[in-house]
């Protein structure tokens, strides 16, 4: 095309045709902000009667993706999309540590050397269905076993192929798609392909707390160590999470006014050194304790006490309450608790964790007729019981069931039926 100072006006855009016969479209599209190099919008049309007729559709496409920024600005992988996101995440610093757990061992393996303008809802979902089918992306392939004289290990076992968690893949759905969320506010992709993919259904909670007889087999066996059957009572009768009652100072503890205040919790950083960090809800709670409670914390901290001063020592008032140190300075780790708890149970062969003393607790309350925003004050659980109503569901309606029967044994007696029915 011909300007008014007749030099030809340079056509946008570039067909070129290959060896093969096949046209190749390139659109400059701007500079990768990731390699800084000159980044183009490229697609090779096949050969045939109708392919620069095809070529001139796909450039024209290309032009208006630019012109209405439409068009992704980079050629950045998935790997380099996460690290960048994870630069300027806002979380906890616990929360991160999750989050680069489940990318590093599902995510970056399967799709982190996918260009991230090629993820779509297909790629999504396929690789769903490969965490729904095996957690070691074994693609259906069986490990060998070490040959020959050797000590054998777990390794040494045939592979057996066991689902990812749903609650697991739903929960790396969501951190993909905030990472594709960022993406697309910085113009590196035009949508985000999880918004189309289906998501993960949502898992039914299933708690399994332990039976009455149970939990009474678990407390006995506890308290052949004093300290350590205190940490269950006090667990069993809180619901308080594992990472709370290890953070739990005595500052925090009002034996007069029967009552302890959750302020924070225990988590393992980056460097493996344990720190304190506010609870999950971002809340301190107060939780009002029953007699027997108050007396084990009373019985507690005179054994704290007696310690500390036959070393010479004084207990100070923010010791942790469950401590392996006299004078209370360092905090019970809170996967030491829950390993030495998951061998007790397993000893006295019974299938239980540490976390279902929340459920027992929890379940306990709503049995004794307590109503639902009650036991979620005393759990942390937000969205004003919303949580509660949802994973205890089946022991509500079993209470509401007995709520029925006590209110219809206190009903007068009908009036006797008429003999005569008219």
């Amino acid at each position: 095309m011909a300007t008014a100072n007749g030099r030809g006006k340079r056509q946008r855009g570039e067909i070129e045709e290959l060896p093969s016969g096949s046209l190749r479209v390139k659109v400059y599209a701007g500079i990768d902000p990731i390699t800084k190099k000159r980044h183009y919008l490229t697609e090779t049309i096949p050969p045939g009667a109708t392919a620069r007729k095809e070529a001139e559709k796909a450039r024209t496409r290309f032009l208006a993706q630019v012109d209405e920024r439409r068009n992704p600005r980079t050629r950045a992988t998935v790997d380099q999309l996460l690290d960048r996101w994870l630069e300027v995440l806002d979380v906890e610093a616990s929360t991160r540590q999750g989050y680069v757990k489940k990318l590093n061992k599902h995510v970056r393996p399967l799709l982190g050397k996918l260009p991230v303008g090629r993820l779509d809802a297909e790629t999504l979902e396929s690789f769903y269905a490969v965490l729904r089918k095996c957690r070691d992306h074994c693609g259906g392939a069986r490990k060998a076993i070490k040959a020959g004289p050797h000590d054998c290990t777990d390794k040494c076992r045939p592979h057996e192929c066991k689902p990812l968690a749903p609650a697991s893949i739903r929960q790396i759905h969501w951190i993909l798609s905030g990472a594709l969320n960022r993406a697309v506010r910085w113009r590196w992709i035009a949508v985000n392909p999880a918004d189309q993919a289906e998501k993960p259904g949502m898992p039914q909670p299933n708690p399994h707390p332990p039976t009455a007889s149970e939990a009474a087999r678990l407390v006995t066996q506890a308290w052949k160590e004093p300290d350590w059957g205190a940490f269950v009572w006090v667990a069993m009768t809180t619901g308080a999470r594992r990472s709370e009652l290890c953070a739990l100072r005595w500052s925090a503890v009002d034996l007069g006014a029967a009552v302890l205040t959750l302020r924070s919790a225990l988590y393992v950083d980056d460097a493996g050194t344990l720190r304190e960090k506010d609870t999950k809800t971002h809340q301190q709670r107060r939780v009002a304790l029953d007699a027997e409670t108050v007396e084990v914390l009373r019985d507690q901290l005179a054994r704290c006490e007696g310690r500390a001063s036959a070393l010479g020592l004084l207990l100070p008032g923010d010791g942790y309450v469950f401590s392996p140190d006299p004078d209370g300075g360092t905090p019970l780790v809170p996967d030491t608790a829950t390993q030495r708890f998951s061998r007790m149970a397993a000893r006295l062969g019974i299938t239980t964790n540490l976390h279902a003393l929340r459920h027992y607790s929890a379940t306990e309350l709503i049995a004794a007729g307590v109503d639902v925003r009650t036991v979620a004050g005393r759990l942390g659980h937000g969205g004003g019981g919303a949580t509660t109503l949802r994973v205890y569901a089946a022991w509500l309606s079993e209470s509401d069931q007995r709520a029925a029967t006590s209110l219809s044994a206190r009903m007068p007696k009908r009036p006797p039926r008429s003999e005569t029915i008219e």
